[in-house]
């Protein structure tokens, strides 16, 4: 039990560190750019607006559920957490190597390097739900069940930082590691239902779903913001379940695995 709850302290103990960090390297990244901040509201607005023209333009898809303005805010569901996710990915799996100082520094947990990273991309995904929420009380799909929304959120992020905690070890001794990252997300982007339903999926190919994490994130933002044919819901095919297991074993073995790694970083950062 101390073992599981080890992280949680971690985090906890070391919050005011974490939360002062996240600030300077948030300032230090729009620092000199023309727009500076803006770029957080910018970013997800510039992706969405090329992604649903695409679908709406040229592949033309149309659903029986949604007109049209709804099918943009469900695309927006999907979009806004893998936006979240491929950033943390991609800051967190150069974390370490990136951040030597900070390795050698004995007043800075090494554990707590990825988290910042992490930290850092959901600072954006912030702006961007917010930004969702707006856009869902527009279309009149704004429900109680977008309360949950913390919730799904806070279960992303626990398992992002194990996603980070692993890949942000494993790049410390095996340097391509971050250059196979990003086609990885690539591919992710491509089979994640972003732009569609569980429900379009044909059944016979819907078990390949289950094997993408990111399909259990989006379906539980997608049920309780936007929903089906009743409105929002709570998540369909126990998808808030198997996130909320998922994320917890992730964040415990990505902890346990960066514990056990951080002893050969001195050696190779």
């Amino acid at each position: 039990m101390r073992a599981c709850l080890a992280p949680f302290r971690l985090l906890w103990r070391y919050r005011a560190i974490l939360s002062q960090t996240t600030r300077n390297d948030m300032r230090a990244r729009y620092a000199g750019s023309v727009f500076g901040m803006a770029w957080m509201v910018l970013y997800p607005l510039l992706f969405l607006g090329g992604y649903a023209a695409i679908y709406l333009t040229v592949f033309k898809v149309r659903f029986e559920l949604f007109d049209q303005n709804e099918y943009v805010v469900l695309i927006f569901c999907g979009l806004i957490p893998f936006l979240g996710f491929a950033e943390a990915i991609g800051l967190g799996v150069v974390s370490v190597t990136g951040n030597a100082n900070l390795v050698k520094n004995t007043l800075f947990p090494i554990e707590l390097i990825p988290v910042k990273s992490a930290l850092v991309a959901q600072c954006t995904q912030g702006v961007g739900l917010l930004l969702l929420m707006a856009a869902v009380g527009l279309v009149g799909k704004l429900s109680w069940w977008a309360l949950m929304l913390p919730v799904v959120w806070g279960l992303q992020v626990v398992f992002t930082l194990g996603v980070v905690w692993v890949l942000g070890a494993l790049n410390v001794v095996m340097r391509d590691l971050q250059n196979v990252i990003s086609v990885l997300v690539l591919l992710l982007f491509m089979v994640s239902p972003i732009a569609y339903t569980v429900d379009m999926v044909p059944e016979s190919m819907r078990g390949v779903l289950w094997f993408n994490p990111l399909f259990y994130i989006i379906t539980c933002y997608q049920d309780i913001l936007v929903g089906g044919k009743g409105g929002a819901g709570f998540p369909r095919h126990d998808a808030f379940w198997v996130l909320a297991g998922m994320s917890m074993v992730m964040f415990l073995a990505g902890y346990w695995f960066f514990t056990r790694m951080k002893k050969v970083f001195a050696d190779h950062v």
